[in-house]
């Protein structure tokens, strides 16, 4: 370890030899300076220096933007990020990894920028999901102003799914909604299918029937929609959440369709309740005879009292 420190004090001073100036030399080597720092900052990461491989990775990405190499001074400030990632400082990871992508879409690059934010989104998921939303968010941004459609619905998916497991279902159907657009557009149609069913679920958790109906509604006009298993599910499951009818809301909520989505919407699923706390509607039976059948009646309904779903 203390080897590897030595060589990459040896690589600073070249680097700074690099930058001095003589009669005979009238401007700083930029390039070479960088270079120096690049290795330095090597040797002080496999000595597990990270403050100063951070360190030595921002004076890299100086001397590159000094020498007008910004693809090269965004790729030093991005491991400048991972640096701070390895000394568990996430916020200061994440400003690193921003800022590198902003230089990435001002040279040019806005594919490696996208993914640069993915990866932040990535590693901050962990300890913050609001974070995460929002670098997910950038990134979708960044693919879609490519044009890169498919890349950016992959990434509003999972700001989406982020955005139903913090409860904010508004956003997440807004997101939701732009998603499925952009696989309309791609002509990716059972994706849009799995999609509506999101929508769906996400809008009977806001108490929103109307909006939920108009998902489906609007589905039908795509190519195999009507008459699907996604669509009959749908269907079955807002007549029976209309009709307060909770057994059949509970089997639709727990089939196979909907407990192997995705985690956070499976959840929804099976979380879900009809309105009012609704009582399973049962068939009513033929009296009996006898006093005590009305009670027993009475006694069946309790059974059910609470819900199922």
């Amino acid at each position: 370890m203390a080897s590897k420190i030595n060589e990459a004090h040896e690589h600073i001073a070249k680097a700074e030899k690099n930058l001095k100036t003589s009669m005979t030399k009238w401007k700083p080597d930029f390039d070479s300076a960088a270079s120096e720092y690049a290795k330095a900052a090597v040797c002080f990461k496999n000595a597990k220096q990270f403050e100063q491989a951070k360190d030595a990775y921002l004076k890299e990405a100086e001397y590159h933007t000094e020498n007008k190499a910004l693809f090269h001074a965004a790729k030093a400030i991005e491991q400048a990020g991972m640096m701070m990632k390895d000394l568990k400082k996430m916020p200061e990871a994440i400003q690193y990894i921003e800022k590198a992508s902003m230089i990435y879409v001002e040279n040019g690059t806005p594919d490696t920028a996208a993914m640069a934010l993915d990866r932040a989104g990535k590693l901050i998921e962990p300890v913050s999901l609001e974070k995460a939303v929002d670098l997910y968010q950038q990134a979708a941004g960044v693919f879609e102003n490519e044009d890169r459609l498919r890349q950016s619905a992959e990434l509003l998916g999972k700001a989406s799914r982020l955005l139903v497991r913090l409860r904010r279902l508004d956003e997440a159907a807004t997101a939701l909604q732009k998603e499925k657009n952009m696989y309309k557009d791609i002509e990716n149609y059972p994706t849009c299918f799995k999609k509506t069913t999101a929508q769906v679920l996400v809008h009977l958790h806001r108490n929103d029937f109307v909006a939920a109906d108009k998902c489906v509604r609007e589905s039908y006009s795509l190519p195999g929609y009507s008459g699907s298993e996604d669509c009959v599910a749908m269907e079955t499951l807002l007549q029976g959440y209309d009709e307060q009818d909770e057994d059949q809301v509970h089997r639709v909520c727990n089939s196979a369709l909907l407990k192997y989505m995705d985690n956070d919407y499976a959840k929804l699923a099976i979380s879900l309740k009809v309105p009012g706390g609704g009582a399973k509607k049962k068939t009513a039976k033929p009296p009996q005879g006898g006093a005590g059948a009305p009670a027993a009646a009475a006694e069946d309904d309790d059974d059910y009292e609470g819900g199922l779903c």
